[in-house]
């Protein structure tokens, strides 16, 4: 079982700088290698405080330079919102750099804000998203940026240099595909990437999510699929009462945070293209009430002491069988410090545990 830490950088405290709270995350990600995790990721999102990482190749190449064998993943590339030859061309030297380490993760994006800062219509984001990713795949595979036919990016031939090292190969295992919504998991699945998805509801909605793309892509792809990638945000405490207090206040603020950035209290996603499953969650945390949404997304994440969260995890594969954990250990205005912590001791306690594990095979496989 890969575990990994993921980068959120989001500024919910009081008299505490953007660039403090930058670069203590950033320090925790480098600490990420001593304190045992498999890999250490960064999100992509700009222009609010809701996590301040705009370019997390850059965020990875630094930590990089810092560590010696913990892999490095994007969490994702926001692809609509890059130039996708830049995008090879910074994955392809991030990976020369730290000797093959590179986790290339995707994603479309969700915020309607982001998409109006960068002047780029939400409507275009999932067409944008498959041209951009066969795009990346094949320069990160080839050496070679090429599309001179493409809707969204024309492109003449352009060679990469340095080229792509060709004995790190771009294997499966380290493709993976931002997949939050049912009409997302085919197109997952056909381009042959990982499911990497965050916690929202009751695991056994996750779980049933997880094994449609398992099936999806064994049909697609002809081969068994790797373990996808579950993130979590994180609550590791020694004692129970007290996990369960900042769990409470602090995922229920990030809960806050991702309906204000995202803006699922709106109503345009019934009319955004490629979007339109959203809405069916927005109108359910209308109809069920804010505080009460809040309460079910902290319950649906991880918290509590190293044995609760290791019992946990271990209810979890009995559903879904084996996946990849990946935790975010700083989010709604929990203090740094705490956070560190929150980390080490998950990273001493929980990661062991975690490696010992085996799963039954889910049903559907």
């Amino acid at each position: 079982m890969d575990i990994g830490m993921l980068l959120v950088a989001q500024n919910y405290h009081e008299n505490v700088s953007d660039q403090e709270v930058f670069l203590r995350e950033v320090e925790m990600g480098v600490n990420a290698e001593k304190w045992g995790f498999d890999t250490v990721w960064s999100a992509e999102h700009h222009f609010d405080d809701y996590s301040m990482l705009p370019d997390n190749l850059q965020i990875l190449t630094y930590i990089a330079a810092k560590t010696s064998k913990i892999k490095l993943g994007t969490a994702a590339v926001i692809l609509p919102w890059n130039d996708p030859k830049r995008v090879v061309e910074k994955v392809a030297m991030l990976d020369m750099l730290s000797g093959g380490r590179v986790m290339y993760g995707m994603g479309r994006g969700l915020a309607k804000m982001e998409y109006e800062a960068f002047g780029i219509p939400m409507d275009e984001a999932r067409e944008r998203f498959v041209e951009a990713t066969k795009l990346t795949l094949e320069g990160l595979r080839t050496g070679v940026v090429e599309n001179p036919d493409g809707k969204y990016y024309k492109q003449s031939r352009a060679q990469i240099r340095p080229a792509p090292d060709p004995s790190y190969e771009w294997t499966r295992e380290r493709l993976f595909g931002a997949a939050m919504s049912p009409d997302t998991i085919p197109i997952i699945a056909e381009l042959g990437l990982r499911m990497m998805t965050f916690v929202q509801f009751p695991f056994e909605k996750h779980a049933e999510a997880i094994n449609q793309w398992r099936e999806l892509y064994r049909e697609k792809q002809g081969v068994e699929p790797p373990t996808p990638l579950v993130q979590d945000f994180v609550i590791c405490h020694e004692d129970a009462d007290e996990a369960r207090r900042l769990a409470h206040e602090h995922l229920s603020r990030y809960f806050l945070s991702v309906i204000k950035h995202y803006d699922f209290a709106g109503d345009h996603w019934r009319s955004t293209k490629g979007y339109e499953t959203y809405q069916v969650g927005a109108d359910m945390i209308k109809e069920a009430g804010m505080e009460a949404a809040a309460t079910g997304y902290v319950e649906a994440n991880i918290y509590g002491t190293p044995e609760q969260i290791v019992e946990k995890y271990a209810a979890r594969r009995e559903l879904a069988g084996d996946f990849s954990a990946n935790a975010a250990f700083a989010f709604g205005g929990l203090p740094i410090d705490q956070a560190f912590k929150s980390a080490q001791l998950f990273g001493e306690k929980v990661v062991p545990e975690l490696k010992k594990m085996t799963a039954k095979v889910p049903v559907s496989a």
